[in-house]
């Protein structure tokens, strides 16, 4: 008996101890010797504070928080890598001056900061030039007042038609309106501090952005995307 006991007590291996630390910070991404740091993210002024009465809101619209986000810890040596992508969009009348907006690290909420793609369902697309591990994303799309958009959806690719290895890390059209299938992720109120996403590490060349208006216009408003990667191994 007394050797059972002594064998439970042994430390486990050190590479099983690896698997379990990648697995509890976000999946096999995450290396076993990866510094975890807090994600820096430059955040713009508040434009506005609590929210109209007057808002049709879905069951699933999570409730406009007046607290801070809690950081979020991901992989140290991170960048934006979004700066540097070349940026393509559904709506063929937005010019290249036009979307440069999506990266030009203007995320404020005036007039100046914000571009319109047509009604329904839109999207724009970076290409990162190279495969990336993405650990998380940022989306600004008007935090000029309170208003809550539909049918966000972000997806991963290897190619620019988004064919090849095609991966969903947030979708939250939960009646399936725009095609891409039914999402289980929440609404959710538009402010200064972006959409932030865990993407834990996913892997793609390509990225896209869809939304489905808001309820406040059948617009697509964007004013910034952060995409927080480094190159895959």
């Amino acid at each position: 008996m007394k050797l059972m006991q002594n064998s439970f007590r042994r430390p486990a291996p050190r590479a099983v101890l690896s698997v379990i630390l990648a697995t509890l910070v976000g999946g096999s991404a995450v290396r076993a010797a990866d510094q975890l740091v807090p994600l820096d993210i430059k955040l713009p002024s508040p434009a506005f504070k609590g929210t109209p009465k007057d808002i049709q809101l879905s069951s699933y619209v999570e409730p406009l928080s007046d607290k801070p986000r809690p950081p979020m810890m991901v992989p140290a040596g991170l960048k934006n890598v979004a700066p540097d992508a070349k940026i393509s969009s559904s709506d063929k009348n937005a010019t290249a001056d036009i979307l440069a907006k999506l990266v030009d690290g203007d995320k404020e909420a005036s007039d100046q900061s914000i571009f319109y793609l047509r009604k329904g369902t839109q999207w724009v697309q970076l290409d990162l030039g190279s495969p990336q591990e993405i650990f998380a994303v940022v989306i600004w799309h008007a935090h000029n007042a309170a208003k809550v958009y539909h049918d966000v959806i972000v997806q991963v690719a290897d190619d620019p038609d988004f064919i090849e290895n095609v991966k969903t890390v947030f979708n939250n059209d939960q009646d399936n309106t725009s095609g891409l299938g039914v999402g289980t992720d929440r609404e959710f109120f538009e402010t200064h501090e972006g959409k932030l996403i865990d993407t834990k590490g996913v892997k793609g060349r390509y990225i896209r952005f869809y939304s489905k208006g808001s309820t406040e216009s059948a617009l697509n408003e964007y004013t910034e995307v952060e995409v927080y990667g480094r190159p895959a191994k």
